[in-house]
C-alpha cells in the first residue's frame, strides 16, 4: 500500500491544480463599462506666454551710448598720447630715478594714466547702472536693461583693458 499512495498523492495533486488553471478564472481584458464613458474630463486651455520683455528705456539707451563714447573718447586720447609716452619711457626711463629723463618719463606715463582715468569714470559708472539695474530685473523679470548695459560695459571694459596692457609694460620699463 505504500506504493500505491506513492503514485495515488501525486496524481491527485497534478489533477487539483490542473482544476485551479481554468480559464474562466482569470479578469477579462475587455472595456469595462465604467471606461467607455468619453467627455468627462475638461480639455486643458494653454497658459498664454508672457509678453515679450520690454526693450531697454530710451533714457538707458541714451545714457549707455554716452557712456561708450566717453570711453572711446578718452581711448583716443589716451592713444594720441601713448607714442609720446613710450618714446620718452625708452630714452629716460631707465635712468637713475630723480633724473631729467626719469621725470620726464614719469611725467609722460602719469599723463597717460590720466587720460585712462577717463575712461574709467565712464565704466563706474556703467557698474552703478549696471548694479541697480541688475536690482530691478530681479523683481520684475525683466532683464532687456540689464542686458543693455552688460554690452555697453563689455565694450569699455576692452578699452580700459587694452590701456591697462600698454601702461603695464611702460611701467615695466621704468626704473624704480
Amino acid at each position: 500500500m505504500p506504493r500505491a499512495s506513492q503514485v495515488l498523492v501525486p496524481l491527485v495533486l497534478v489533477a487539483t491544480l490542473s482544476a485551479c488553471a481554468a480559464a474562466n478564472d482569470y479578469p477579462s481584458l475587455a472595456r469595462r463599462p465604467v471606461e467607455r464613458q468619453s467627455g468627462s474630463a475638461r480639455p486643458v486651455t494653454p497658459e498664454t506666454p508672457p509678453p515679450p520683455p520690454a526693450p531697454a528705456s530710451p533714457v538707458l539707451t541714451t545714457r549707455l551710448a554716452q557712456l561708450v563714447d566717453q570711453a572711446r573718447d578718452a581711448h583716443q586720447r589716451f592713444g594720441a598720447k601713448r607714442a609720446n609716452a613710450e618714446r620718452l619711457v625708452a630714452s629716460g626711463g631707465s635712468g637713475a630715478p630723480g633724473s631729467e629723463g626719469w621725470s620726464v618719463a614719469t611725467v609722460a606715463l602719469s599723463d597717460l594714466e590720466s587720460a585712462r582715468s577717463d575712461a574709467m569714470v565712464a565704466l563706474a559708472e556703467l557698474d552703478q547702472l549696471y548694479t541697480s539695474e541688475s536690482i530691478a530685473a530681479s523683481e520684475t523679470g525683466n532683464h532687456a536693461s540689464v542686458d543693455a548695459i552688460v554690452a555697453a560695459r563689455d565694450q569699455v571694459t576692452a578699452l580700459v583693458g587694452d590701456e591697462d596692457t600698454v601702461l603695464a609694460s611702460l611701467r615695466g620699463r621704468m626704473r624704480g
